[in-house]
């Protein structure tokens, strides 16, 4: 059964300046940048940015040239550090830059005395784009089984006859973020990466260990675990929220079953999808869907990446299966309205990185649930089919062992990369520690306290003395139980 994937505006001024403060030995090696003033959306005020040159294909530094866009957001403080905070991006797909404004938001105490670094991932933002819509507004009124998922990823590999998308690689990420680093003088950097960007950090640690002061890994993706089936993961996250759900005395009293509801309703939508017609989040204009066993998994399992929307699921369950389905096209409306990856770049690692490594008894492990079942492996199996692919070196996904400073992040309840996956990296880690929120889903930092401990620990590099007792101290958030937005 087939579903669309659902999924973490440069404006640059005119004037412009040499990058100042650069070690004269780094500064002689590196390519010379210039930075541009500019405004990222949602930040007032006035940032620094610049594009890069970088090879497409490092074994041919001769050849075609890509330009790698990156953003600097100043020190708030003039004695600042010469480490900055680099954000290593999720997805994969995401790009740095659209992130900014939640970034500044969340890291505004580390801010004080570092520069925070952004810089587009190859094949995201500005950094040359793979950029494919996969959410096309004909394929919503499909059935699961109608939508043919390769051929939109033919569709989308059309767009890129110029373009080596072999070269789209986490390696080669690393290089380029290297290449930036040494281009604007920064002797170290500190890592903040989340989801595939944790994975991303434990890439930089092991390919440029000389480079990274420290790292905060947050909903860790360890190089040796598969990305893409998620079906498994998601399932445990929906378990739990059942049973938190039954051991709620008014949230099992007014949603009894819940897990039979759940089970019974997508048998129904596999039998007979619903037409609705839903407001495009955008532009206002009305849409037609089809609201199909896949799509309607598909909503529930991105619901659960964040406390606020997964404590809104008992309710949305109930009402759809009761037939009211405003609370579900809200629901659904939200997921339209997110960043959509670039689904270039995630198919470029995707399909080379990890869906090669995934074994039939994994797959089958995977799929063997009631939530979701095999649909985001199926999905990624039916669209890597037809993609480029080359064969990654085995050393690529051994465990990365190594000494830097590094803080692990996880939460109970996250649907994609739960904390056995940091456990798994923190055992070659040497000097680090592990932290799990049990109220937090996926990349914590947005929705817990652990922002201020990042913000502690890359002032102080001192694990021991972080006091997690605000993650354990945080209460739950109420269950919505109707329509006026009750909870308890």
């Amino acid at each position: 059964m087939k579903t669309l994937i659902a999924p973490f505006i440069l404006a640059l001024g005119c004037a412009s300046f040499v990058a100042q403060g650069q070690d004269k030995s780094i500064a002689d090696s590196a390519p010379k940048v210039e930075l541009e003033q500019c405004y990222l959306k949602g930040i007032a005020e006035q940032l620094r940015c610049g594009t890069l040159q970088v090879p497409e294909n490092y074994d041919e530094p001769d050849g075609k040239t890509i330009g790698i866009n990156f953003a600097v957001l100043p020190a708030v403080r003039e004695n600042k550090q010469n480490d900055p905070l680099l954000i290593l991006a999720g997805g994969p797909g995401q790009a740095a830059t659209e992130l900014a404004n939640m970034i500044d938001r969340t890291f505004q105490s580390v801010r004080q005395q570092r520069d925070i670094l952004l810089i587009d991932q190859r094949g995201t933002g500005d950094s040359h784009p793979l950029s494919c819509a996969m959410s096309h507004v004909e394929e919503l009124v499909k059935t699961d089984e109608a939508i043919d998922l390769a051929e939109v990823a033919e569709q989308c590999l059309a767009k890129f006859e110029d373009t080596d998308l072999t070269q789209y690689h986490t390696v080669n990420a690393i290089r380029d973020f290297e290449t930036v680093r040494q281009a604007l003088g920064y002797n170290q950097v500190n890592l903040y990466g989340g989801s595939y960007g944790s994975r991303a950090g434990l890439v930089y640690m092991r390919e440029a260990p000389d480079s990274v002061r420290a790292a905060v890994l947050d909903a860790v993706a360890p190089v040796q675990v598969v990305v893409g089936p998620f079906g498994l993961h998601g399932a445990e996250s929906f378990s739990k929220l059942l049973e938190r759900c039954a051991a709620s005395e008014v949230c099992s009293s007014t949603f009894p079953n819940l897990g039979a509801t759940y089970t019974d309703l997508m048998a129904q939508l596999q039998a007979n999808p619903v037409p609705l017609t839903v407001r495009d989040p955008l532009t206002n204009e009305p849409v037609e869907i089809l609201v199909t066993a896949g799509r309607f998994s598909s909503v529930m399992r991105v619901g659960l990446y964040h406390p606020t929307t997964r404590q809104m699921l008992p309710y949305v369950i109930e009402r759809t299966a009761n037939g009211d389905y405003i609370p579900l096209t809200g629901l659904f409306g939200s997921t339209m309205a997110q960043s959509e990856l670039y689904m270039g770049l995630t198919l470029s690692v995707l399909c080379s990185e990890d869906l090669p490594r995934a074994t039939p008894e994994l797959l089958a492990a995977d799929g063997d649930n009631t939530f979701i079942g095999s649909r985001t492996a199926d999905a990624f199996i039916e669209m890597c089919s037809v993609w480029p692919q080359e064969q990654r070196p085995d050393e690529w996904f051994e465990p990365v062992t190594s000494a830097i400073p590094t803080l692990l992040l996880s939460g109970e309840l996250d649907p994609v990369t739960p904390p056995a996956w940091g456990e798994i990296a923190a055992a070659t880690l040497s000097n680090s520690r592990h932290l799990i929120a049990p109220q937090g889903a996926h990349t914590i930092v947005s929705h817990t306290c652990a922002n201020k401990l990042v913000s502690q620990f890359i002032k102080d590099l001192d694990l021991a003395a972080l006091d997690a007792s605000c993650l354990t101290e945080q209460r739950p958030q109420p269950f919505i139980l109707n329509s006026n937005g009750k909870g308890l």
